[in-house]
């Protein structure tokens, strides 16, 4: 099946993508409207069905498009994996025009580095990083579970 990709926000279908994260690890339970929030406010891409337009695929950048940039939400669906579309999707991005000044590109993955060490990425030196988690009641549909560590 063929797929078209698109860096439109207003393509994106906010129901599929708020879908896919919210049954996700990474963001179990986040709220529609934190997504649409994030999408206004990111580089996003996403990976299309040509025939039916069912949204299949889908990532994002935050970045401030001079120094630093995280990617992050990459998905594809499972019934569509294995046909290249988040490689695709990760080197459009990387390609983006506002994007070549970024000298730091962050990621955090549990089980796809393979999926990103032939884009240049690679472990975190250890001590470097800090992080603060903010309370699931800010970002999760109320009555959701914490998300374990």
């Amino acid at each position: 099946m063929s797929i078209e990709y698109s860096m439109d926000p207003a393509h994106m279908h906010l129901d599929a993508v708020h879908g896919f994260l919210a049954s996700s690890y990474w963001s179990p339970g986040i709220r529609r409207s934190v997504v649409a929030n994030a999408i206004r406010h990111s580089v996003v891409i996403g990976a299309f069905e040509q025939v039916r337009g069912r949204q299949v695929g889908f990532a994002r950048v935050i970045t401030d498009f001079s120094t630093f940039a995280y990617l992050c939400d990459v998905f594809v669906d499972a019934a569509y994996r294995g046909q290249g579309i988040s490689k695709r999707m990760v080197t459009d991005l990387l390609a983006h025009p506002r994007l070549q000044t970024v000298r730091r590109f962050l990621l955090a993955t549990r089980d796809a580095h393979d999926l990103y060490k032939p884009f240049g990425f690679g472990p975190v030196p250890e001590g470097r990083w800090m992080e603060k988690m903010n309370p699931p009641e800010r970002w999760q549909e109320p009555g959701r579970t914490p998300p374990p560590h």
